[in-house]
């Protein structure tokens, strides 16, 4: 592969990590507003499970496309926030996936290219990426003064991301299911 089309594909997974964690974020907010906790911190937060598919999938171009996507929708959205607080909610949001995608890997023996993962692992998964992403965001609230930081908003934030994932997951799990059945196949791909 030339690296001409190499560097194009990965900024084209960057790209398309943005968009999709932003469009899912932006929803999530316009469907899920009267569960807010705190400002940033949902009962229910669905853009938590595009963030595990995405860094599961595209690894590091997927990271990089988080924390673009955050950082955008921080200064977008939450501008009262200074420099330095955005930019650190950004780096979680994509290292913290990407910390969980590693740790998973590595520890329940699953592969790269996830060919041999199963349900259980999914939901080991997501649980992982949920204790990292609300702990190592909460500790930043905390460090930087923002009144979303406490225990109650890990918390909340941690049953957001359990419950985003699940539901995103679900829906992904449902609409293959429903492909299936209309093409009438076992699987996806033949």
């Amino acid at each position: 592969m030339s690296i001409f089309k190499a560097s194009s594909q990965f900024l084209f997974e960057i790209i398309l990590s943005a968009a999709l964690y932003m469009a899912f974020f932006y929803f999530n907010q316009a469907i899920t507003a009267p569960l807010e906790d705190a400002r940033g911190v949902n009962w229910i937060f669905l853009p938590a499970g595009i963030r595990i598919f995405i860094t599961l999938i595209l690894d590091y171009s997927g990271a990089i496309g988080l924390a673009i996507a955050s950082l955008l929708i921080n200064y977008i959205g939450f501008y009262e926030y200074g420099i330095t607080s955005t930019v650190g909610i950004a780096i979680i949001c994509g290292v913290a996936p990407l910390l969980g995608r590693h740790f998973v890997i590595r520890n329940l023996k699953v592969q790269p290219d996830l060919s041999n993962i199963s349900l259980g692992q999914l939901l080991v998964i997501i649980v992982a990426y949920s204790f990292l992403s609300s702990g190592l965001h909460q500790l930043w609230f905390v460090i930087m003064g923002l009144d979303s930081g406490s225990w109650n908003h890990f918390i909340a934030m941690f049953c957001g991301d359990i419950a985003g994932s699940i539901l995103f997951v679900a829906v992904i799990k449902y609409g293959i299911d429903l492909v299936k059945g209309r093409l009438g196949r076992d699987n996806l791909i033949e």
